[in-house]
């Protein structure tokens, strides 16, 4: 049986490209085709993101019917990111003018950013985009949101759908097609291959990562005894980058000992961007992976040290002149 919000879905009305008037000088607008807006994967896409706000709402009786006319204004935005984070932010329940709505989308869409710790050059959406009804932009915003408050939301993967923009220039309309990307899957890797074809190897590469670690963090006085555990607060993970990469990390810029998820949180992706800028971690890895004591994921960020150091220290060992 179909869902309550399945039902109520308005998929998003066909529009016409802009015409030279709409347009101001040098202006650029996004306009997608009907075959685009009827792409089954990308139809799909808004039907989950939608049922999926109206779940996490249904507590204040809000009902999403169509992202491009419900989301614009911040109302929605923000209803939906205090559920996500229980964080209030001062701003007016009801906008009814186009200038208060926007005032609120804009401080709403601030708490979004700092919450993602997303970087503004990184952003693909902006408060011009999003108050216009941008559906991809709309779309790019709520997957963000989704990934990163619940990453285990089965979102369809390989969303792709071509995009025609138009530009107003003195010569008259100009138009470029391009593809945008919707969620894509990720690809596998050694330890999707080992959990699924050899499980019961798993327990040996651990043994050998944890003895790896410990030998590393002796010299702090630190050991690991539950590798699928010890890690998820990011505070062994840090201080292991810096044992093995020469990193010094002032006591101020994480916590030693962090007192809720969000410290947690702040420890392990401050730990994998150090990985990201030593060209060490090649594999997307979600934080909140990590922090929920997640064993794959913890196991590939380790192995990217292991494998580098230890390969390393057998290379310096192996006697002068003797092939490795």
């Amino acid at each position: 049986m179909e869902s309550e919000s399945y039902n109520l879905l308005q998929l998003p009305k066909v529009t016409g490209p802009p015409v030279e008037e709409e347009l101001s000088q040098g202006e650029k607008r996004k306009y997608l085709p009907p075959a685009s807006r009827q792409d089954p994967k990308f139809e799909e896409l808004q039907k989950v993101l939608i049922e999926w706000i109206n779940t996490k709402l249904l507590p204040e009786h809000i009902v999403v019917r169509s992202l491009e006319e419900d989301i614009f204004d911040g109302l929605i935005l923000h209803h939906l990111f205090q559920m996500l984070t229980g964080v209030k932010l001062e701003v007016e329940e009801m906008a009814l003018t186009a200038p208060s709505q926007r005032r609120k989308l804009e401080v709403v869409l601030e708490a979004i950013t700092r919450s993602l710790q997303a970087e503004e050059r990184q952003l693909k959406w902006s408060v011009e985009t999003i108050f216009s009804k941008d559906l991809l932009a709309t779309l790019h915003l709520l997957v963000a949101l989704a990934k990163h408050f619940q990453p285990d939301l089965p979102l369809p993967t390989n969303v792709q759908v071509d995009v025609i923009t138009m530009e107003s220039t003195k010569s008259g309309l100009k138009s470029e097609k391009s593809v945008e990307q919707g969620p894509q899957q990720r690809p596998e890797d050694v330890f999707d291959e080992l959990f699924k074809l050899a499980p019961e190897k798993v327990n040996a590469v651990k043994e050998a990562i944890v003895n790896f670690v410990n030998q590393k963090l002796d010299r702090l006085g630190l050991s690991v005894q539950n590798l699928d555990t010890q890690f998820a607060d990011g505070v062994f993970l840090l201080l292991l980058i810096g044992q093995l990469e020469g990193f010094f990390l002032h006591l101020k810029e994480f916590y030693l000992t962090p007192a809720s998820p969000a410290e947690m949180l702040h420890n392990v992706t401050l730990a994998l961007e150090l990985l990201k800028d030593e060209g060490l971690l090649n594999y997307p890895i979600d934080p909140k992976d990590i922090v929920n004591k997640d064993t794959k994921s913890t196991l590939r960020v380790l192995y990217s040290l292991f494998q580098k150091h230890k390969l390393k220290e057998s290379t310096d060992s192996a006697p002068r002149g003797s092939p490795i």
